[in-house]
């Protein structure tokens, strides 16, 4: 199945065709009131660690150090991408942060990590777990 996941800045205005709406920071966004911001949800979760997100931030870390890392922190957290996997199953999604750069942040890692949890569930889901079973019924004596 393909599954239409989006990344867009905050501070842009909301589409028709963007689906979910939901900001993944752990920050709420400078001068940002949430009824103006059309939000599905607000899921911090996902986000980086305050730690790591402050040490990219303070460009103590590289990209791709800070890559690595996110990835190994959504994957010692796997049940975290659980609520956005479900928004993406039921149509369009759009993931959102405050950051300047989107490309530089953390959505495209989280875009990658979350569309191979959804074809892995899907692949999952096409491989039968066990053979059927027939149970024949004796009648009663």
């Amino acid at each position: 199945m393909a599954y239409r996941i989006m990344l867009k800045r905050i501070y842009r205005p909301a589409e028709p065709d963007d689906g979910a709406r939901v900001l993944v920071d752990r920050l709420w966004p400078r001068g940002k009131r949430r009824e103006s911001l059309a939000l599905t949800d607000w899921y911090r979760d996902a986000s980086p660690s305050p730690a790591l997100r402050r040490q990219y931030h303070q460009q103590d870390i590289s990209h791709g150090v800070f890559a690595a890392r996110y990835r190994g922190e959504l994957r010692d957290r796997p049940d975290c991408l659980i609520p956005l996997m479900r928004h993406a199953r039921l149509g369009p999604l759009t993931l959102l942060t405050a950051a300047r750069d989107v490309d530089s942040s953390h959505l495209p890692i989280l875009q990658e990590v979350l569309l191979a949890a959804l074809q892995q569930e899907d692949a999952d889901d096409r491989e039968s777990a066990s053979p059927p079973c027939y149970l024949s019924v004796l009648p009663r004596k």
